[in-house]
C-alpha cells in the first residue's frame, strides 16, 4: 500500500491526464489503473478537477488576441451585417433567414483557447510538483546510500578488529609467540605499539588494532627495525591505515634473533639506516 500511495502521489497520473507521457509510460499507467481501483479513481478525480478548473478560470480573450488567433487559423471575424435590399415576397412561400456559422466557430474557438491556457497552467504546475518530488527522492536516495556506506564501514572495522582479537587470543595461549610491548620515545612519548615474534619459525607480526602512532604525510611511512647485536636490521615498511591490508595482524620480514624492536618514520619505500631523530616506539624482547 505504501508503494501504491507513493505512485499515486508521484505526479505521473497528472502527466498522464495531460498527455505528457510517452506511449510506453502511458501504457504502464493504464495497466496500473486496470489492476488497482485506487489508481483508476485518482485518474477520474484528476480529470474532473482539470475540467472544473478550466470552467471556473475561463478568461474572455481580448479583441486583439481573438483577431490574431483567427488570422493564424485562416478564419476571419464575423463581418458586420450588410444592408440587403428587400426582395418582393414570393407568393405562398415563407421568407428564409440565412444562418451565419462564423459566430458559432468563434465561440468554439474562444472556449478552446481558454481550455488551452488552463491546461498549460496545470501542466506547468504538475511538472513543477513532479520535479520537486524527484529532487526530494534523489536527496533521500543519496542520504540512504551515505548511511549504507557508513554502516558498511562500521561493520568492516568491527570485523577487522574482531579477527585481530581472535588471532591475538590464540597467540596468547601459545608458548611459541613472544609479545613485545613498544613504548613511545622522545619524538612521540604518547605512542605505543605491539609486535609478536614467533620463537619457532622466527616470523614477525605487527598488531594494527593496538597501534597508536603519530600520523604521517603522503611522503613518509613507518619502518620496523630489529636490533641484532646492537645493529638495526630492517623488517619492512608499513602504514598505519594500510588500505592493502585486510588483516588486523600484518606479517613483516622474519628475523632469526633480536634483542629489541623499534619503529621510525622514513621516506616512502624505507631507508637503509634508521632516522634516529624520528624514533617513534621501541621495546625489548
Amino acid at each position: 500500500m505504501e508503494n501504491l500511495k507513493a505512485y499515486i502521489e508521484s505526479g505521473v497520473l497528472e502527466l498522464y491526464v495531460l498527455g505528457d507521457l510517452s506511449p510506453e509510460e502511458a501504457l504502464q499507467v493504464e495497466e496500473m489503473a486496470a489492476q488497482h481501483p485506487e489508481v483508476k479513481a485518482e485518474i477520474a478525480a484528476i480529470e474532473q478537477a482539470i475540467e472544473q478548473y478550466a470552467m471556473q478560470n475561463a478568461v474572455e480573450p481580448s479583441a486583439d488576441v481573438e483577431t490574431r488567433l483567427l488570422e493564424k487559423l485562416g478564419l476571419s471575424e464575423v463581418e458586420p451585417e450588410k444592408t440587403v435590399k428587400p426582395t418582393p415576397p414570393v407568393a405562398q412561400e415563407a421568407s428564409v433567414i440565412p444562418f451565419d456559422e462564423s459566430a458559432g466557430k468563434v465561440r468554439i474557438l474562444r472556449y478552446a483557447l481558454v481550455a488551452c491556457v488552463a491546461l498549460l497552467i496545470i501542466s506547468t504546475a504538475a511538472l513543477f510538483i513532479t520535479y520537486s518530488k524527484l529532487n526530494d527522492a534523489h536527496d533521500q536516495i543519496a542520504s540512504l546510500n551515505l548511511d549504507k556506506q557508513k554502516f558498511a564501514g562500521v561493520v568492516s572495522k568491527l570485523e577487522f578488529e574482531n579477527q585481530g582479537l581472535s588471532n591475538m587470543a590464540a597467540m596468547a595461549d601459545s608458548q611459541e609467540w613472544a609479545t613485545i610491548n613498544m613504548t613511545g620515545q622522545p619524538f612521540s612519548p604518547a605512542s605505543k605499539m605491539k609486535v609478536y615474534w614467533n620463537k619457532k619459525d622466527k616470523s614477525v607480526l605487527v598488531n594494527y588494532v593496538a597501534m597508536d602512532l603519530p600520523k604521517t604525510d603522503q611522503q613518509h611511512e613507518y619502518q620496523l627495525w630489529a636490533m641484532v647485536n646492537g645493529k638495526p636490521v630492517s623488517l619492512g615498511v608499513f602504514g598505519k591505515n594500510d588500505s592493502t591490508s585486510n588483516e588486523a595482524l600484518v606479517k613483516m620480514q622474519a628475523i632469526q634473533e633480536a634483542q629489541a624492536f623499534a619503529v621510525t618514520i622514513e621516506p616512502m619505500g624505507g631507508s637503509i639506516n634508521p632516522t634516529m631523530d624520528k624514533l617513534t616506539v621501541m621495546g625489548g624482547v
